[in-house]
């Protein structure tokens, strides 16, 4: 995790192609969505490759 503001539920996640993905709470699997997640947390995530841009989604620790 680069970077996660959970007052406003969303963040950036850096994959394992240094590439940063942007976060929202609603990507996040439901044991994280009421701790949030903090800066420099391992994490595993799936992309969407959308129009707006491509996002983490069904993020989860590990």
């Amino acid at each position: 995790v680069k970077e996660y503001d959970p007052s406003k539920g969303f963040g950036f996640i850096t994959g394992d192609d240094k590439e940063d993905y942007f976060v929202h709470v609603s990507g996040l699997r439901e044991h994280l969505k009421g701790r949030g997640l903090r800066a420099g947390q391992k994490v595993s995530f799936d992309v969407d490759f959308g129009m707006r841009g491509d996002k983490a989604i069904n993020v989860r620790l590990g």
